[in-house]
């Protein structure tokens, strides 16, 4: 069951319509262990850190069953930052500083104990990182799954194409489906997707729930309705570590699994979006976070007579 995170572990500043931070701990490869170590105890962490990451984060995840010897702690230089305000709707936001720090020197190295792992989860980075990281494992793992953004279609498009023949799974919001193929319709914008190298399509669609598209199969989760929303960083990375710690908890890559998984990812970041940065994720319990998957069965579990 084990799995093999590799993502930014960072520092954020957020501003949203109710309330601020001015630094907290964030990054991709962070959210996503803190929710797949919900499901799967063995979550191989590769990152990047500075001199300022705190050391109890560190020690908390490794208390979860995460493993840090792939997290490279650079001594003379601070970690990752990225400071955003969010917008009334929550969907929109600016960013007002990025300060790459060490993560413009990030070049990871898979340990000798990570290889064999059965699954493989690859965090927003450049393609070309991404790309090297498979390439590094003398075994493929069952199911790849790569998230990306639109930056990387700006100014890396041919190295992210070459990376997608690589990988199973993709995920990506609506906006960025349709720049990555040209195409409005997210129904033919997940064809194109598809003809690319990955045999599988999620399209994140914030609080508007999630589409996974595999063939000519189409699934689609609603997001739970929630009454406080304080910040949405960090939700979608949440969602791919419930989605993929589930997976890698079944060890059932089929269709009819990614649809349960694609519900566990949803419940997963229903929580992320309470309060400020990894927080509520940090205090979550298995008796809450069953409760929340089962308000997503009964949201829209129904039954129909036919006349």
């Amino acid at each position: 069951m084990s799995l093999i995170a590799v993502g930014t572990m960072a520092f954020d500043a957020i501003e949203t319509p109710f309330g601020k931070t001015d630094k907290i701990v964030g990054g991709s490869a962070t959210y996503v262990a803190y929710s797949a170590s919900n499901f799967v105890h063995d979550v191989k962490q590769v990152s990047i850190i500075g001199n300022d990451f705190d050391d109890a984060t560190i020690a908390d995840l490794e208390k979860r069953g995460v493993a840090t010897e792939g997290v490279e702690r650079v001594a003379d230089k601070p970690s990752f930052f990225w400071s955003g305000r969010y917008h009334m709707d929550m969907n929109s936001r600016d960013t007002l500083v990025t300060d790459l720090n060490v993560l413009a020197d990030f070049n990871p190295v898979i340990p000798d104990s990570y290889q064999g792992a059965e699954f493989l989860m690859l965090g927003n980075l450049d393609p070309k990182i991404q790309q090297n990281v498979i390439k590094q494992l003398k075994v493929r793992p069952k199911l790849i799954v790569l998230d990306t953004m639109n930056f990387w279609m700006d100014i890396a498009l041919d190295a992210l194409h070459d990376t997608l023949k690589l990988v199973d799974v993709l995920m990506v919001n609506d906006s960025e489906a349709r720049q990555l193929t040209g195409e409005y319709s997210l129904v033919k914008a997940a064809k194109k997707v598809l003809s690319m190298g990955p045999k599988y399509l999620i399209i994140k669609k914030g609080e508007h729930g999630a589409l996974l598209f595999h063939g000519n199969q189409v699934f689609f989760a609603p997001a739970l309705p929630l009454e406080d929303v304080f910040d949405p960083t960090g939700a979608g990375d949440t969602f791919a570590g419930g989605f993929i710690g589930y997976i890698a908890k079944t060890k059932d890559i089929s269709f009819e699994n990614m649809k349960t998984a694609i519900i566990v990812g949803s419940a997963m970041a229903s929580f992320c979006v309470e309060k400020f940065g990894p927080s509520r994720l940090q205090e979550v319990t298995k008796e809450e976070i069953d409760a929340r998957i089962q308000e997503f069965v009964n949201l829209v579990q129904f039954d129909i007579d036919l006349v």
